[in-house]
């Protein structure tokens, strides 16, 4: 059943997390291992988790000798094509102890607009979650081009929470919350709640902030957030250092109301809490 308000979190049937490369890369990559305890957490509970993580590219990085994101597209797709790989392995290595096993989903942006490949990674992700798997998903920067990029994970995630029928899609962010206008600046206020259809013209989310490490801001949250709450889908922005509180449905972060109007998702198999399964328990040995 969708989330309607933050509090309906912790008791939902399936959940899509995304996080950012800057808080899982470089100094912060130690910052996997909280997350992931957050996610073992509501997986534990029974809830369906779907981990939309960028991270590829930053992670890479280092292993190129490269001090700062590449700027064209092949040096990026190689640098994705080295961090994809490390940051799976990092993933598992995190939820080894909670006998989880992770399975990687590349998707692109024409992926989800073919209705064959939309159709057949809504399956494959289907069958993930039934077997207690938990997908983490990124964008396929190795075949992906400039015209056909997601552009950022936020909208990536949103798609992919419209994809599979989540109840709810959390953002994290680096900030705890959404505010009119940048943090920093005077005047600048904390938005806690967003009905369906408020208009958020009047406030400065600024444009899209490219770091070091990756892509993204707070406008591309507001937007992704649309995109999912459209659809059905209740969204929480928040920060990485609060998932767990957020997954348990504390008051915190950026609600946004998903549309009353919209149809009830549609999932397939059963939500169950299980022993860990014994083929964990073979991975890496």
């Amino acid at each position: 059943m969708t989330a309607r308000t933050r509090g309906e979190l912790a008791g939902a049937r399936r959940v899509v997390v995304k996080v950012g490369s800057s808080s899982i890369s470089g100094d912060n990559a130690a910052r996997i291992q909280p997350i992931v305890e957050a996610l073992a957490e509501a997986h534990r509970r029974g809830t369906e988790v779907v981990l939309v993580s960028s991270g590829a590219i930053a992670t890479g990085m280092p292993f190129l000798a490269l001090d700062a994101r590449p700027t064209d597209l092949a040096t990026q797709q190689a640098a994705a094509a080295v961090g994809q790989n490390i940051l799976i392995y990092r993933y598992q290595e995190a939820l080894r102890p909670f006998a989880i096993v992770a399975g990687q989903v590349l998707l692109t942006a024409g992926d989800l607009e073919n209705p064959a490949h939309r159709s057949n990674a809504r399956r494959a992700m289907e069958r993930l979650l039934g077997l207690r798997i938990l997908p983490i998903v990124n964008e396929n920067d190795t075949v992906a081009t400039h015209e056909i990029r997601f552009g950022d994970n936020d909208r990536l995630a949103a798609l992919v929470a419209e994809l599979i029928g989540a109840d709810a899609l959390v953002l994290l962010s680096d900030i705890e919350c959404l505010y009119t206008r940048p943090p920093d600046e005077p005047g600048a206020e904390p938005i806690r709640h967003v009905r369906f259809g408020d208009d958020l013209s009047q406030h400065e989310f600024g444009s899209v902030v490219v770091n070091s490490v990756g892509t993204g801001g707070a406008a591309t949250k507001v937007s992704a957030a649309r995109v999912a709450a459209a659809a059905g889908v209740g969204v929480l922005v928040t920060s990485a250092d609060l998932v767990s509180e957020a997954l348990r449905g504390a008051e915190i972060g950026t609600w946004f109301d998903p549309d009353p109007s919209a149809p009830a998702p549609v999932t397939t198999g059963t939500v169950r809490a299980t022993e860990p399964s014994a083929a964990v328990d073979t991975l890496g040995r």
